[in-house]
C-alpha cells in the first residue's frame, strides 16, 4: 500500500518539522479500506478512533463521512461517499474519487482493522503528548504576571490525566455478565467478613451497620449546623480508617489496603496543625484547649507524646490550602493516589471549595462543585465524604432535627450525593433553653431532659441510594471532640471504651 500514500508523505515535505510527529499513513489507509469493504468493521473501531485521530486530515474527513453514513444505517462505499467528497481539495490532490477505489481495492484484511485502529489511536496520543509538552514549555518561558507556575502545573496535570482517561475504551456499555460478576465480588467481600459489610469501616459499628461501610465511587454528604460536630465526626472517621490501615493483596489480585485505608483530608477551614491537635486530643484523651494552652499534667503530656509517636506512620494526609478550586482539588487527589495511594477522601467543607470558573449564580457554582466531587469519587474509585453547612431555617423550627430541605443550595447537593447524613446534638439546643433559677418546676424538667441528652448525638441518614434511611445514636465526648459507639441499656456495658 506504499504506492497509495498521499504525496505529502513523500520527498516534497521531508524538511517539514511536523513529519517528525508519530504517524502511520499506511495504517490509516488500511483502516479506511477495511471500512469501505465491510461497514460492520465500524462497530469494532468506533470506540477507539474518530476523525481527529487521523494524521492526514483528508483521511480524517473520509472517516467522518463513512461514520455518518453508517450511523444512519446507509451504505458507505467508494461509490456512495464519492458525492460527499467530490469538492474536497485534499482528496483531489490524492487523485480524486479514484483514491477511494484504490483504498478499498488495497484492503488486505478486515480482521486486522482493530489493530490498525489501535495503532492510529496510539500515534494520535503520542502527538497529543508532544503538543502538551510544547505548550507547557511555551507557557513556562512566557513570563506572564497573571500565569502562576502552580496554576500551570495544575493545568498540565489536568490535561495529562484527561489524555490518559481517553483510552478507556471499555468504559461504555458492559455485558450483564461482567456487571453480575462485579456485584458477586462485592457481596463475597462482605461474606468473607462474616456478613459485616462490603465497604471501608468508619470505626463506628452502628454507623457501619446502617451504611454497610463506605463504598467506592460514592459521594457522601455530612451536614449540620455550626457546633454540631461535623468536623469532629469526619476527623474521627479519618483517624479510625487510617489507624486500621493494613496493606496486602486484595481478592482481585491487586496490591492495596485490605483493612482501613489511606485517607486524604482537605481542611479548608482549619489549619493542618489544628486538625492534628484534634486527632491527638482524641487519641491521648487530653482536652484540646489544654493542649493549645500547654496546661497539661506530666501524665497527660506523656500520653500526648506517646499518641504522637504512635501516629507518626498513620497514612493520613492533610491539605489545608484555603479556597481551593474544584479542578485543583481533583488534581491533588489524583497526585496523592498516584504517589501514596488513596482510599478515602474527606473535604471540610463543601461551601469553601471554589468552582473552576465563575458562574452566574451560587446554585450553579455549588452544582459544579458537587458534580466535580462525584466525578472524583467515580474517577478514582473511592468514597468521597464532603461536609456541608445547613441553612438557618433549622433554628426557626421547634424540632431542630435537620432535613434534606435544610441543605444550602439543596437541589444539586441532594441530587448528586449517594448518601446524605446530618449530625444532630439535642444537648446543644436544650442547653440554651435553660430556665431562670427561680422557675423550680421548669428547672427540674429541664435538668431531667439534659441528663437524657447529655453525651449523646444522632447521625440522621436522610438519603441513601443503596440502603435504608434512619438515624444512628452515638456517644459524644465534648472534652475530646470524640464520637464513639453508644452503649445501649440492653447491652449491659460499654461497647467501645477505647477509641
Amino acid at each position: 500500500m506504499d504506492g497509495n500514500a498521499p504525496p505529502q508523505d513523500g520527498q516534497e515535505t521531508q524538511n517539514d518539522p511536523t513529519m517528525a510527529l508519530p504517524h502511520s499513513i499506511e495504517a490509516e489507509q488500511a483502516l479506511l479500506g477495511a471500512l469501505l469493504v465491510n461497514n460492520e468493521v465500524y462497530d469494532r473501531v468506533a470506540s477507539l478512533v474518530n476523525e481527529a485521530h487521523f494524521f492526514d486530515p483528508v483521511h480524517g474527513r473520509i472517516f467522518e463521512v463513512i461514520a455518518r453514513r453508517i450511523q444512519k444505517n446507509a451504505l458507505a462505499s467508494p461509490v456512495t461517499i464519492k458525492a460527499f467528497l467530490e469538492d474536497d481539495p485534499g482528496l483531489a490532490e490524492l487523485g480524486g474519487p479514484a483514491y477511494l477505489v484504490r483504498l478499498a481495492g488495497a484492503s488486505m484484511s478486515v480482521f486486522a482493522a482493530k489493530d490498525y485502529a489501535q495503532m492510529i489511536y496510539d500515534m494520535a496520543i503520542r502527538r497529543d503528548l508532544i503538543a502538551i509538552g510544547e505548550e507547557i514549555t511555551i507557557k513556562a518561558n512566557a513570563m506572564d504576571v497573571d500565569d502562576e507556575p502552580k496554576e500551570q502545573i495544575v493545568a498540565a496535570e489536568q490535561r495529562l490525566y484527561a489524555l490518559g482517561e481517553q483510552g478507556s475504551v471499555d468504559s461504555g456499555f458492559q455485558s450483564f455478565l461482567k456487571a453480575v460478576t462485579d456485584a458477586v465480588n462485592v457481596a463475597n467481600a462482605a461474606y468473607q467478613r462474616d456478613g459485616d459489610m462490603a465497604g471501608i469501616s468508619t470505626g463506628l459499628r452502628d454507623m457501619d451497620s446502617k451504611l454497610g461501610g463506605l463504598h467506592n465511587s460514592d459521594l457522601l454528604i455530612l451536614a449540620g449546623r455550626p457546633s454540631m460536630g461535623k468536623t469532629s465526626l469526619a476527623t474521627n472517621i479519618a483517624y479510625n480508617i487510617a489507624k486500621a490501615y493494613k496493606k496486602g493483596v486484595r481478592p482481585d489480585g491487586t496490591e492495596g489496603a485490605v483493612e482501613g485505608g489511606v485517607v486524604g483530608f482537605y481542611s479548608l477551614e482549619m489549619s493542618a496543625e489544628q486538625l492534628a491537635a484534634r486527632i491527638l486530643s482524641e487519641a491521648a484523651e487530653v482536652e484540646s484547649h489544654r493542649i493549645r494552652s500547654g496546661d497539661m499534667s506530666e501524665e497527660e503530656f506523656r500520653r500526648f507524646v506517646e499518641a504522637a509517636k504512635s501516629l507518626e506512620n498513620c497514612p493520613l494526609f492533610i491539605d489545608d490550602t484555603a479556597a481551593l478550586p474544584i479542578s485543583a482539588l481533583a488534581a491533588r487527589a489524583r497526585r496523592l493516589k498516584r504517589t501514596h495511594g488513596l482510599d478515602v477522601l474527606i473535604i471540610d467543607y463543601l461551601q469553601l471549595v471554589r468552582p473552576a470558573s465563575a458562574k452566574d449564580s451560587r446554585v450553579n457554582e455549588v452544582s459544579e462543585i458537587t458534580q466535580g466531587m462525584k466525578a472524583i469519587a467515580k474517577e478514582l474509585d473511592i468514597p468521597v465524604i464532603a461536609l456541608s453547612q445547613l441553612s438557618r431555617q433549622v433554628e426557626s423550627r421547634d424540632d431542630k432535627r435537620p432535613q434534606l430541605s435544610d441543605l444550602r443550595e439543596s437541589g444539586s447537593i441532594e441530587q448528586d450525593a449517594d448518601c446524605v447524613m446530618f449530625v444532630y446534638r439535642g444537648e446543644y439546643y436544650k442547653e440554651r433553653e435553660k430556665p431562670a433559677e427561680h422557675e423550680l418546676e421548669k428547672m427540674a424538667s429541664w435538668q431531667a431532659e439534659m441528663e437524657e441528652l447529655m453525651g449523646k448525638a444522632e447521625v440522621i441518614i436522610g438519603k441513601q441510594r443503596h440502603g435504608p434511611i434512619g438515624s444512628v445514636d452515638l456517644a459524644f465526648e465534648g472534652r475530646f471532640t470524640r464520637f464513639s459507639d453508644l452503649a445501649q441499656p440492653w447491652q449491659g456495658g460499654p461497647r467501645n471504651e477505647e477509641f
